[in-house]
């Protein structure tokens, strides 16, 4: 099957630049990129083109970090720090997910929403329940979205109606990814962080994880007081990231959310083993966890993406997170005395899209190979389309957040 597109196309292949393709052509095969012609090449001269004259080609966004159950109580009890937080709104809601009927209304409005806004790859948390997050799976697979979804791990300090024992955790687990037999969507071992979870629970979710080559996604230094009840919890490791790393659960396919406050051993140990951080603006404004220091991440050469971690975050559009992205390093670079560097659109827009390339196996930007995953967008209900760079309207999409501006969104084939 080959699929052409016609506009004006925006690919992030580095951090800091766009490569713009104007009145250009997007060709792909079987669903996979084959390159970006300015003339369409002669072999195809007899296909079909979707026309999408002056509108704005660019890639579809990946977010690396949600809770699926959360989706229902989107917007709500926002008013608590991080651990009150999840005590008091978010267990109970999460232990409800349960219900399958549930499960499948939250899931099915889920979905429906990430593809409208343009998210096409996910990596989120479920509940603690198989059959739900089965059906959690098959709604985003069915939605046309890719990634990974996980059962949640959690066998402490989840309360009387949310928590598991060891043997149950680790049984189901096994009887959840027996049960793993999607196309787009696949499995990633999900213990929800090291509170919840303990030593004996980490060294069999690693074990698993080797075994079956699984990747892995937790919480790491999002929250003060957090911070200090691990070290109450786990005596024997001076830091946080080490009660992951020692039951094998740090490695280059490891996705760690917030680092709001990695110290510096820390940060060199998400450097060295190739952890991805995972950023969540929204979130860590909401639950009152801090400012994460993205700037200096990257300057370091630690791999950063973008998150939107509903629902700590309250919007699902990461339109909206890129932008909260660019004001928190904006809040930094001004605390800092203007010393610290902001993110930039081109840095902010790379880390919800090409940043999280690797983890999927693929090259940064619309390399070829990668999957046509991409957005189309119009801009022309705004004033002074016409006297703007393709460059200069595409910063202006990403501030507007226009409601009802994309009009097509591909991955692989068209999906809206």
């Amino acid at each position: 099957m080959i699929t052409i597109l016609k506009g004006n196309i925006i690919s992030a292949d580095k951090i800091n630049e766009f490569k713009i393709f104007k009145d250009s052509y997007l060709v792909a095969e079987d669903g996979k990129i084959v390159g970006i012609f300015e003339k369409l090449p002669q072999k195809y001269k007899d296909e079909k083109v979707e026309d999408y004259g002056n509108k704005l080609i660019f890639q579809a966004f990946s977010d690396m970090h949600l809770h699926g159950p959360q989706y229902a109580m989107l917007g709500t009890g926002l008013d608590l720090q991080l651990l009150d937080w999840l005590n008091t709104y978010t267990f109970p809601v999460e232990a409800q997910f349960k219900d399958q009927e549930l499960a499948r209304d939250v899931s099915q409005k889920l979905a429906k929403e990430l593809v409208r806004n343009g998210t096409t790859r996910v990596c989120m948390f479920s509940s603690t329940h198989v059959d739900s997050t089965l059906i959690l799976m098959e709604e985003l697979d069915k939605a046309g979205i890719s990634g990974y979804v996980g059962k949640v791990n959690m066998d402490r300090n989840g309360g009387k109606n949310y928590q598991e024992t060891t043997e149950e955790s680790l049984k189901e687990t096994k009887r959840w990814l027996a049960k793993c037999n999607f196309k787009n969507i696949k499995p990633i071992i999900t213990p929800r962080f090291t509170p919840a979870c303990s030593d004996e629970l980490l060294k069999q979710l690693g074990k698993i994880a080797i075994k079956s080559e699984l990747p892995i996604q937790s919480h790491l230094s999002e929250n003060k007081n957090e911070i200090e009840w691990v070290k109450k919890l786990c005596p024997d490791s001076k830091e946080y990231w080490e009660t992951y790393k020692k039951h094998k659960l740090w490695t280059n396919k490891t996705l760690m959310a917030h680092c709001v406050h990695s110290t510096e051993s820390e940060l060199e140990a998400i450097k060295k083993a190739g952890v991805y951080v995972v950023h969540c603006p929204s979130s860590n404004q909401n639950v009152i966890s801090g400012y994460a220091q993205i700037k200096e991440m990257l300057n370091k050469g630690i791999r950063v993406v973008l998150g939107s971690d509903i629902a700590g975050g309250d919007h699902i559009s990461m339109f909206e997170n890129i932008v909260d992205a660019i004001k928190v390093s904006k809040g930094n670079h001004y605390n800092s005395n203007y010393k610290i560097p902001f993110l930039t659109v081109e840095e902010a827009f790379y880390l919800a899209t090409s940043a999280s390339a690797p983890f999927f196996n693929e090259r940064p930007g619309l390399a070829k190979n990668n999957v046509l995953n991409v957005i189309v967008l119009d801009d022309s209900n705004l004033a002074f389309t016409d006297k703007l760079s393709i460059k200069e309207r595409f910063k202006r999409a990403i501030y507007t957040r226009q409601k009802d501006a994309i009009v097509a969104v591909y991955n692989g084939v068209k999906i809206y």
